[in-house]
């Protein structure tokens, strides 16, 4: 199983390489977010709270442009039966989450380099406690970005209802990403980021759990 996911990862990491079309589309999305990001605030003072919330604001839209395209792909080019013939359920949705995930981790680097370069108040404190909160946090947007866009990927009006289904599904997940960030920043005690940390991992765990369990009756309807 874990070759056969491993391949379908693969069969979309070589067609991303050979359009590009979430790499450049995320990254001038990106790019463009962070730039209204500089000029708004100017020469403005930013504090821990605000800079973690434009970080974690850039993060979740560039998700939504992106993540969502990993099923509507393959209904565009007509492929979906062909997985379903040659692959289990659980085999394709590890496959696909594996290519979110690697694109969510991009992602969000791309932004962290970003604002490391643009905002002197982006300063992380508790290394450590921010590269496992990336991680995590990765993680949990490329799990439940690719549980939802499983279930919109035959749907008329696909952006939409993504960006509705994602929003309450990844809200809990962005404000407890915003609270371990305000204690990156401030330099507080790695004690103060323990229970968040705790709460990011029983996110990943249930919402991975659950996509696996439903992807079966989404992948089969």
């Amino acid at each position: 199983m874990i070759k056969k996911a491993f391949s379908i990862f693969y069969k979309d990491w070589q067609s991303e390489l050979r359009t590009r079309y979430a790499v450049n589309s995320l990254a001038m999305f990106i790019l463009v977010t962070v730039s209204v990001f500089v000029f708004a605030l100017g020469e403005e003072k930013v504090s821990p709270q605000l800079i973690a919330g434009l970080f974690w604001i850039g993060a979740f839209f560039s998700a939504m442009s992106g993540l969502s395209r990993i099923f509507v792909t393959e209904e565009e080019r007509g492929t979906t039966l062909f997985l379903k013939l040659v692959a289990s359920p659980s085999t394709v949705y590890l496959g696909k989450l594996l290519f979110n995930l690697i694109l969510s981790i991009g992602i969000n680097l791309f932004i962290t380099l970003l604002f490391f370069f643009f905002f002197d108040s982006f300063i992380i404190q508790q290394v450590l406690l921010f590269f496992a909160m990336f991680l995590l946090g990765s993680a949990g947007i490329a799990i439940s970005s690719t549980t939802i866009a499983a279930i919109i990927s035959r749907a008329s009006s696909k952006g939409n209802l993504f960006a509705v289904l994602a929003f309450p599904i990844l809200l809990p997940l962005i404000l407890i990403l915003l609270e371990i960030t305000k204690v990156c920043i401030k330099g507080n005690g790695l004690s103060d980021g323990m229970v968040e940390l705790g709460m990011l991992v029983s996110y990943d765990v249930i919402m991975f759990t659950i996509g696996l369990m439903l992807f079966d009756f989404i992948w089969k309807d």
